[in-house]
C-alpha cells in the first residue's frame, strides 16, 4: 500500500516559470501522501480551497506535504485532507519580484497652447515599476478565473489609461511648455498616483513611475534648439538678423518677385539704421561730470561759455543755465 500511495504523489511546484510571469496556478490534480512542495526564491504559495485562501507560504525551500504542510492546513476552518483519496488543491504561485516596464504614449497627446490652437503635439516615454501587494484581491479578480498573467497583461491595461494621464498632469504641471523636462518629477509624480488607482483593484501597487524624454515635433525641437543657441550667446537680435541674411544668401528665405524685393528692402533698412545707430553713438561727444574751469577772460569782457557749466554765451552777463555771473 505505501509503494501504492507514493506511485501517485507528485511535486508541486513552479512548472512554467518566466520572469515575466506574475502568478502561475497549479490545479485540478491531487495532492497525495508523500508528495512535496518546493518554492523558489522569489515565489511565494497560497493554498487555496473552495476558492478561498487556506495557506501562505512564503519562505523558499522544499516542504513534504503530509509532515509540514497538511497539519498546519488542517487547523484552518474548512480545510480537510484524507489520505486514503487525496485531495484537489490549487495551488497558486505568485511572483514577489517588483517589475520594470518600458513605457510610451501610443500616439501624439495634443496638449492644449496658446502658441499652437490645434494643440502641441508631444511624445513622452519611460519606466514604470509595479509588484503585487494583495493577494485576496488579486484571486478575486483575476487568478479565480486565470491560469496565469503576464507582465505584458499589465502594461496593456497600463496604455490604455496613459496617454490620458500624461495630457492631464503636462496641462497641470508643465509650466514651461517649451521645457517640460523641468517639470518632469511633478509630472511623474501625479501619473503614478492615478496609475496606482487603475491596478489597485487586481490586488497590484505601482512602486515607480519615471518619464525618461518629452519629444515635440522635429520643426519645433530645431527652433527651441536654434532658440537656446542665440539665447546663450546673448544677442538674439542680432543673431536674427545674421540667420536672416544667410537664409537669403544661401537661397533657403524664398519668395517671388516684389515679396521677396521688399524682404530684402526691409532687411537693408534695419540693417542701415542699425549702423547709423552706431555711428551717432561713437560720434556723440562724452560730457565730463566735473568740467575743468577756463581760463579768466579779461576784467569787462564776456567769456563765450559759462566757466561754471559749459553753456555757451549769448552776450549774457549771467549763465542761462546755472546763473553764473559771466563779467
Amino acid at each position: 500500500m505505501t509503494f501504492f500511495g507514493n506511485q501517485f504523489a507528485n511535486v508541486v511546484e513552479w512548472e512554467e516559470f518566466r520572469d515575466d510571469m506574475i502568478f502561475w496556478k497549479w490545479s485540478n490534480r491531487e495532492i497525495k501522501k508523500g508528495s512535496k512542495l518546493i518554492i523558489r526564491p522569489g515565489q511565494d504559495a497560497i493554498f487555496i480551497n473552495n476558492g478561498k485562501i487556506e495557506g501562505i507560504f512564503e519562505d523558499e525551500g522544499e516542504y513534504h506535504i503530509a509532515s509540514e504542510i497538511i497539519p498546519f492546513l488542517s487547523t484552518l476552518k474548512g480545510f480537510k485532507f484524507g489520505f486514503n483519496s487525496g485531495m484537489r488543491v490549487e495551488v497558486l504561485f505568485v511572483n514577489t519580484k517588483e517589475f520594470t516596464v518600458k513605457w510610451g504614449t501610443q500616439n501624439p497627446v495634443l496638449i492644449p497652447t496658446p502658441q499652437l490652437p490645434g494643440g502641441m503635439p508631444i511624445r513622452a516615454n519611460g519606466t514604470f515599476n509595479f509588484k503585487v501587494n494583495d493577494y485576496v484581491t488579486l484571486i478575486d479578480k483575476i487568478a479565480g478565473v486565470k491560469d496565469s498573467y503576464l507582465v505584458e497583461d499589465v502594461k496593456i491595461r497600463i496604455t490604455s489609461v496613459l496617454d490620458q494621464l500624461v495630457m492631464k498632469w503636462i496641462s497641470r504641471e508643465g509650466k514651461d511648455m517649451f521645457n517640460l523636462q523641468a517639470n518632469a518629477l511633478d509630472i511623474a509624480k501625479g501619473i503614478r498616483e492615478d496609475l496606482d488607482m487603475q491596478v489597485m483593484d487586481i490586488g497590484m501597487t505601482i512602486t515607480g513611475f519615471h518619464v525618461m524624454s518629452f519629444n515635440y515635433p522635429q520643426e519645433i525641437q530645431d527652433k527651441i534648439t536654434k532658440t537656446a543657441s542665440y539665447e546663450m550667446i546673448g544677442d538674439l537680435q542680432k543673431y536674427q538678423q545674421v540667420a536672416m541674411t544667410d537664409g537669403m544668401a544661401s537661397g533657403n528665405v524664398k519668395g517671388g518677385g516684389a515679396a521677396s524685393d521688399m524682404a530684402g528692402m526691409m532687411m537693408g533698412m534695419n540693417i542701415a539704421n542699425e549702423m547709423m545707430k552706431n555711428m551717432n553713438a561713437s560720434q556723440k561727444p562724452s560730457v565730463d561730470p566735473n568740467p575743468a574751469p577756463s581760463a579768466p577772460t579779461p576784467e569787462g569782457t564776456k567769456p563765450n561759455f559759462c566757466p561754471n557749466c559749459g553753456t555757451k554765451n549769448e552776450g549774457a552777463n549771467f549763465c542761462p543755465n546755472c546763473g553764473q555771473k559771466l563779467n
